[in-house]
């Protein structure tokens, strides 16, 4: 056998055996010339045992046809690339990626050069990949279907279209994500007043979620407990200081308690964008916070927290979160109070159902950037 392999073989087997690839030389009739060392201990075959031998020898079916059709496939083109696997010392599959070229001889004889690269560990780590994306898709689809839930119950407790009374409420409310941190009230209390409230906690998504649903507990037990306002803002202002303890966190509040006969209402906020009082004739009034945001200072709740108004037949009040104010046109001017201020009064010409559509509509028509910030609204009118 020696005496029969060109010489050139014996020329490059220097340069063959360095190679971290295996490398196979077949003759023209697929015979077996030359095996680098490499390629022996990817087989786990002696030089013996694969000269003078062909692909048949080792491998038959499938395997077979498909390899012989790569090499005559590479005799056509000169060249070819495919993947395959070896037959490792124990029979096992050793994924490598195949090169196969001819080269021709000075004699005109053809010959096929042939290199395999183990590409155990790539395949090992798609493997591994492969179970990883598994396990985070199916995690994902977990999530997903525990946010869905989470949704479906934040926007239960999202403040309702109401009439009570002589009282028209219309509300909107829309999380930045699938769950966000604002929420809002209107509820009537047994002795004949009505509560409208919203409140914005700090940051978005889960954390700011589970915190505003604890603080929308606590203040439904507070206002089933017919507290006044002030006392409200105070004990919630302590649940968060004591119980929750978040380093950064924060939240405000508006609230108006209405009462069913007469004009008489009352409205507190802490740290809250104005609410705004218009009259039928167009004048709009603005309804400051005096307390500060809740959630960083024991006394953040000022003495005096509530104001008294009068809300006649006619009149109507809007309580809103920053969403529908911090609002960037393409130009990065921002909407701010005034900017809203302007749109409540025109939307204020149309009936209330129409007043908040066109409210939503003009903010949006501002809105240059994506919904960065949950929103929420409450539009009240008397009757």
């Amino acid at each position: 056998m020696e005496d029969s392999k060109p010489e050139w073989i014996a020329q490059m087997t220097g340069v063959l055996e360095a190679l971290n690839e295996g490398v196979l030389i077949l003759d023209d009739c697929n015979r077996m010339l030359f095996g680098n060392e490499r390629f022996l201990q990817m087989t786990g075959r002696t030089r013996e045992q694969i000269e003078d031998r062909t692909p048949a020898d080792f491998y038959s079916g499938k395997d077979l046809n498909y390899l012989m059709g790569e090499i005559a496939r590479g005799e056509e083109q000169g060249r070819n690339r495919f993947p395959f696997h070896l037959l490792g010392p124990r029979d096992e599959h050793i994924p490598v990626v195949v090169s196969s070229r001819v080269i021709e001889d000075p004699d005109g004889r053809r010959f096929a050069v042939v290199t395999f690269t183990d590409i155990s560990e790539q395949k090992r780590i798609e493997q591994e990949l492969k179970e990883a994306n598994a396990q985070l898709e199916h995690r994902q689809h977990e999530i997903q279907t525990e946010l869905a839930l989470a949704s479906r119950v934040q926007q239960s407790l999202a403040p309702q279209a109401t009439r009570w009374g002589r009282v028209v409420v219309e509300t909107h409310y829309m999380p930045v994500h699938t769950i966000g941190g604002d929420f809002g009230l209107v509820t009537p209390l047994g002795d004949g007043h009505l509560n409208l409230l919203v409140c914005d906690v700090s940051g978005h998504g889960i954390g700011s979620a589970l915190v505003a649903n604890r603080i929308y507990t606590e203040t439904m037990s507070l206002l089933e407990r017919q507290a006044e306002l002030g006392e409200m803002l105070r004990r919630l202002n302590h649940l968060v200081l004591q119980q929750i303890r978040m380093s950064g966190f924060y939240f405000s509040m508006a609230a108006v308690r209405l009462a069913e006969e007469g004009c008489r209402a009352e409205f507190a906020s802490a740290g809250h964008p104005p609410a705004m009082w218009l009259s039928p004739s167009g004048e709009l009034r603005r309804l400051e916070s005096r307390s500060t945001v809740l959630g960083f200072f024991e006394d953040a709740v000022a003495p005096d927290p509530v104001e008294e108004i009068g809300l006649c037949a006619g009149d109507r009040l809007v309580l809103y979160t920053d969403g529908l104010t911090d609002v960037f046109d393409r130009r990065g001017e921002i909407l701010g109070l005034e900017g809203l201020e302007e749109i409540v009064r025109k939307a204020a010409r149309n009936p209330i159902g129409e007043m908040k559509k066109s409210i939503l509509e003009q903010v949006e028509a501002w809105r240059h950037e994506p919904v960065s910030d949950d929103i929420s609204l409450i539009i009240l009118e008397r009757g």
